[in-house]
């Protein structure tokens, strides 16, 4: 079973609070970006504009692995916890795994019953945006 798989088990499992409880718990492990991308963040490159949440992401591919790199303000705890879980799911595996994510991931994960319309469009375009960025990264590698 792959990270992301283990992950949608585990949500499953859980209730809406511990869904919640679980993405703040998420938002805290989300590494800070290297400060070689602040410069571009602060000239609102690599912005997700789908998201309220000022977003940035950026992924390479090294040794036929995904790397990400992400911007999430402190004040959004649960977009971090969603980028987080991302971050989990795929950082340092096989760029494969990331295109293989449903388009349902936020479904599967039972947060449509949890988030607000907006949030879920939002987090919706994130993971569309996160295999845009694999596909261009794999085809530059």
């Amino acid at each position: 079973m792959n990270a992301l798989q283990e992950i949608i088990t585990d949500f499953q499992q859980m209730s809406r609070d511990e869904k919640l409880d679980t993405l703040m718990d998420y938002s805290e492990n989300l590494p800070d970006l290297p400060e070689r991308y602040h410069e571009a963040r602060d000239k609102g490159q690599n912005r997700l504009h789908e998201c309220q949440t000022p977003v940035h992401l950026w992924i390479e591919i090294h040794n036929e692995k995904i790397q990400m790199f992400v911007d999430v303000p402190r004040e959004s705890p649960t977009v971090r916890g969603f980028v987080a879980l991302l971050m989990e799911a795929f950082h340092d595996k096989d760029p494969q795994e990331a295109l293989n994510c449903p388009n349902t991931l936020l479904n599967s994960l039972g947060l449509v019953q949890v988030l607000g319309m907006t949030r879920l469009n939002g987090l919706s375009w994130l993971v569309k945006r996160l295999k845009q960025e694999v596909t261009k990264a794999c085809v530059e590698n």
